[in-house]
């Protein structure tokens, strides 16, 4: 008989399912040492938020096939390790949808009419109704950062209270935003006409402090910010100060950047509401998370596929050699299109050239799917769900074949369709290494390795490389390598400048009032 660990509270009904196939152990509480101690046991491990699933009980876990996230983020699960393991990972990314969507609108009624002040004032003995005069939600606008699963619900409720709802999403598309009636917007125009503004992102490297001074400058001093997403989306400080000097009403936020908070400033704050991450804090939601999360674990057990696997199926045996290396590549194509791309995406085309046309490419159009989509998606992208989450958005996906290539052995080649125009990225592996060798119209080659680059349209003419130079050098950034790539003499040209550090905001614009310089972005890969 199998044995199943459970490490913190989870609704019954999610036990009962478990307790079908195996013994199952509920053990909370335990200390990290505890947990390595003891899994070792353990066939399955069911989780929530609290338990750290590191590397060191990932590697303890010798008979651990299954690792089960009763809720939405795996920020808690080292998945790289789990993968390496064999275990497979799985959650319930939809199971607490409409309990995170009530909590956003409840924070939002909250903070528009100072109900936690004013409730505690009159339980303090006092009767100051002029104190707390609020504002209505009728004929506001709302912003959503995010127009995922969680941001559409928002949407959709929040029409019935007859407020206007725009968002900032590029992957979603136009007819989708319509049928919700949503209108999309670009990040600048919803900061500054948005009454509200309420996040519903995943935290990752670009998307943290997403909202810091710059973004706080932009803003109504009437707007209301809510977070129920991830505490990491907002500096934190520079949301204080904005807050200290008047600049916006106020703020209710369930998540912060560390939980739970210490000496955290916005809890002193009388225009902060705050609630201790309860987006998925109901009773339905905890049901709902206990029975998906537990019945993908049986299905593992049984060797059937689960419905959310952030880490499966592996590639065949059979194709691992020739997919393993260009996996990592296409998650890096679609980083590439998304940081360069303009506008609203309506369609993505996948084209594989070469010797990769011979084989099943399923794992490489969900990891390309992944690099376009994982900085708006609050649902980890696997094999299993991407085609879902890409429809789901209204986002036509298309993939071609061709055994022939002119260039390399294999190609990637990732093609997005916007609103003003498209975006195309291509890349292959060599000597064991991803290479970006195709941007727009233009041959380059890039290797990715966490650093800057600086992307420029210009024409090719004299002295313009220069004065970007001079650029770059007052803003005491470094220059570590340069490419040019252009069509013909004196015509337009694509130069990629690899830098130390990102050029600030004041510098790009610096750069895009060079004359003949058309667009300039930094892209890191």
């Amino acid at each position: 008989m199998v044995k199943i660990l459970v490490t913190e509270p989870v609704a019954p009904d999610g036990i009962k399912i478990m307790e079908e196939v195996g013994q199952v152990d509920i053990k909370t509480g335990m200390t990290p040492q505890e947990l390595v101690a003891c899994i070792g046991d353990y066939d399955a491990l069911l989780v929530r938020s609290e338990t750290k699933v590191t590397r060191e009980v990932i590697e303890a876990g010798k008979k651990l096939q299954v690792i089960g996230r009763a809720g939405v983020g795996v920020d808690n699960i080292d998945i790289d390790a789990a993968t390496q393991k064999g275990a497979i990972v799985v959650n319930a990314p939809e199971a607490n949808t409409i309990a995170a969507a009530e909590h956003t609108i409840a924070l939002m009624f909250a903070v528009a009419r100072h109900i936690p002040r004013a409730h505690a004032h009159l339980r303090e003995g006092h009767w100051a109704r002029q104190k707390f005069v609020g504002v209505e939600l009728r004929n506001k606008t709302l912003g959503l950062i995010g127009l995922g699963n969680v941001g559409s619900e928002v949407a959709r409720r929040v029409q019935a209270l007859q407020m206007k709802v725009i968002a900032h999403d590029p992957f979603v598309s136009p007819e989708y935003a319509a049928n919700l009636h949503v209108e999309l917007v670009s990040m600048e125009d919803l900061l500054t006409v948005s009454d509200f503004i309420s996040l519903h992102l995943p935290s990752t490297p670009s998307t943290r402090n997403l909202i810091g001074p710059r973004e706080l400058a932009l803003v109504k001093p009437t707007v209301r910010m809510i977070n129920c997403a991830r505490g990491e989306l907002i500096d934190e400080q520079a949301l204080c100060q904005a807050l200290q000097e008047g600049r916006i009403a106020g703020a209710a936020v369930d998540v912060f950047a560390k939980e739970p908070p210490v000496d955290c400033p916005l809890l002193a704050m009388d225009q902060v509401i705050a609630t201790p991450h309860l987006g998925a804090s109901t009773q339905e939601a905890q049901v709902n998370v206990s029975i998906d999360a537990a019945r993908q674990i049986v299905a593992v057990l049984r060797g059937e596929p689960p419905r959310y696997a952030i880490n499966t199926p592996l590639i065949p045996a059979e194709t691992l050699s020739l997919l393993a290396p260009f996996s990592g590549l296409a998650v890096v194509t679609g980083r590439v299109v998304t940081q360069l791309m303009e506008g609203q995406a309506s369609s993505i085309s996948i084209s594989y050239e070469g010797e990769l046309a011979q084989f099943d490419v399923r794992p490489l159009k969900a990891a390309v799917l992944r690099g376009l989509l994982e900085e708006t998606s609050e649902e980890r992208i696997n094999l299993v769900n991407a085609t879902i989450i890409a429809q789901r958005r209204g986002l036509k996906v298309v993939e071609h074949k061709d055994p022939t290539c002119q260039s390399h052995p294999s190609l990637i080649t990732v093609t997005v369709t916007t609103t003003t125009g498209s975006i195309t990225v291509s890349g292959t592996v060599m000597r064991g290494e991803a290479h970006i060798v195709r941007v727009k119209d233009y041959w380059v080659d890039l290797v990715p390795n966490g650093r800057f680059f600086l992307f420029s349209d210009h024409l090719d003419r004299p002295g313009l490389i220069g004065s970007v130079g001079m650029v770059t050098g007052s803003a005491d950034i470094n220059i570590s390598s340069m490419q040019v790539a252009r069509l013909k003499p004196r015509g337009t040209a694509l130069m990629i400048l690899e830098l130390d550090e990102p050029l600030k905001d004041e510098h790009i614009q610096q750069l895009l009032s060079i004359p003949d310089v058309y667009t300039a972005k930094i892209v890191q890969l």
